[in-house]
């Protein structure tokens, strides 16, 4: 018989393994009984000693790791919920889920899904569960954290998707939650940089689709090609030109049509849309935002019908970084006209941005290879400071009831949008990890009492 390794307790444990593997030891009386009539002859008195104090040793591991496990399981449950659920109230949505997805390093999307959320509970009903990204090592909302959003399971029962996401690049079983939930024709509701919602590796052969370059035409604009144009990102999956953005919500990222942080945005009425359901309580004028109007490749694609169009306002005060507006207010009243715009990345600065005037807001209807199909709402406003005003949360709000059926339910004089608690918004700015560590945010502080 092979001696017991004595050095440390990881020899001893598996030089233990060893020796019961050629004894049957029983407990018996506070000893052992051998067997084997030669270990009864010739007992080794160290040996037992040894066993005895491997076996000691043993159980005292096991003890350790059953207390361990134990106490990391407790440990796991007091820490803070990585999403927030607002049970509804009363209203047409009851009985309905929408999971609302934050993910943007810009426009604060953290705060306009809680704030949308607490209203759709709130004042409508609808059981509302709002997804943060996550920093997996410290447990922090961390919108700069691209690649962990939890809780997309809850996807599964969801009865609409609000996406307000931006360059995200999501491990499998993630993006596996959102490609399941389009195929099943569900409706979403798509905010602003969600156009542009994935940014995948060329190496991610499975996601590469979600992309927001994949089978992006080079030419889309004269003069010049669309900066973005990667070569890299071409693939045999034709329907998702644009990728998710483009067969989802009906356009990718272009670029900021109106001068970025200092010409606001005014929603008209589409001509198309003037006396649909999804238009109560609206008026021209009414939605204002200091986010500028995104480009949008005109026309829209298939049956995609214009709800809002978005008039580029100048500025009368002097811009102000420190302003929650950067200087620009909702009683602006000068139409933009040609002139420069140096945040227009298409190589071309001086134009019109009210000639043509583009979208805000529109809605249409979306087909995933081998999926059923579903509806759409999407707008490229929906900044958290956009939420200020009364028309951009009532634009919202309709637009969550049109998604899900209840359009015919949406009040003559519109949708209820008061704001739910308090709403101090962020001015959108991008911000570094290190703002985001010191800011230490939970998915807890958003919670709500109701």
């Amino acid at each position: 018989m092979q001696s017991i390794r004595s050095d440390g307790i990881i020899g001893r444990c598996l030089g233990l393994k060893d020796a019961i593997s050629r004894m049957n030891v029983l407990a018996a009386s506070g000893g052992f009984l051998w067997h084997s009539k030669r270990f009864r002859r010739k007992t080794d008195q160290n040996m037992i000693r040894m066993t005895s104090q491997s076996m000691r040793i043993f159980i005292l591991l096991l003890i350790s790791l059953v207390l361990s496990s134990s106490w990391s399981r407790a440990v796991a449950a007091e820490q803070p919920e990585q999403w927030v659920v607002y049970e509804g109230k009363s209203g047409p949505g009851k009985g309905k889920h929408i999971v609302l997805i934050s993910g943007d390093e810009e426009y604060r999307s953290e705060e306009t899904l809680t704030q949308l959320g607490k209203i759709l509970a709130a004042h409508h009903g609808f059981k509302c569960t709002v997804l943060f990204s996550i920093d997996r090592d410290t447990g922090i909302v961390n919108p700069d954290n691209l690649s962990n959003i939890p809780g997309l399971a809850a996807l599964k029962n969801a009865d609409l998707m609000v996406i307000f996401v931006r360059f995200r690049n999501l491990p499998d079983d993630q993006m596996q939650r959102i490609d399941d939930y389009l195929k099943s024709g569900k409706p979403v509701l798509g905010i602003r940089t969600s156009t542009h919602a994935f940014k995948v590796p060329v190496g991610r052969k499975e996601w590469l689709h979600y992309d927001y370059r994949y089978n992006a035409p080079s030419n889309w604009v004269h003069p010049g090609n669309w900066v973005h144009y990667d070569a890299h990102y071409s693939g045999e999956k034709k329907e998702w030109e644009r990728g998710f953005g483009g067969l989802i919500l009906g356009d990718t990222w272009y670029y900021h049509y109106g001068y970025h942080n200092n010409q606001s945005t005014r929603g008209i009425i589409a001509a198309e849309a003037r006396g649909l359901p999804i238009t109560r309580g609206l008026k021209n004028g009414d939605i204002w935002g200091p986010t500028d109007v995104y480009a949008v490749r005109l026309p829209l694609p298939g049956d995609a019908m214009p709800i809002i169009m978005g008039q580029t306002i100048n500025r009368k005060n002097p811009r102000d970084d420190k302003d929650i507006f950067f200087g620009m207010r909702p009683t602006d009243d000068e139409v933009a006209s040609t002139g420069n715009n140096p945040t227009a990345d298409r190589g071309q600065d001086r134009y019109n941005p009210n000639d043509p005037m583009m979208p805000v807001a529109w809605t249409k209807s979306y087909r995933v290879p081998g999926g059923k199909k579903g509806r759409v709402f999407a707008t490229t406003t929906g900044a958290a400071t956009d939420l200020l005003s009364d028309g951009t949360r009532r634009m919202l709000v309709n637009g969550v009831y049109w998604c899900v059926g209840l359009e015919k339910k949406i009040p003559a004089e519109g949708t209820k949008v008061d704001i739910v608690g308090s709403y101090n918004p962020t001015p959108f700015r991008f911000q570094s990890n290190d703002y985001w560590k010191k800011k230490g945010m939970k998915p807890s502080d958003f919670k709500w009492d109701n």
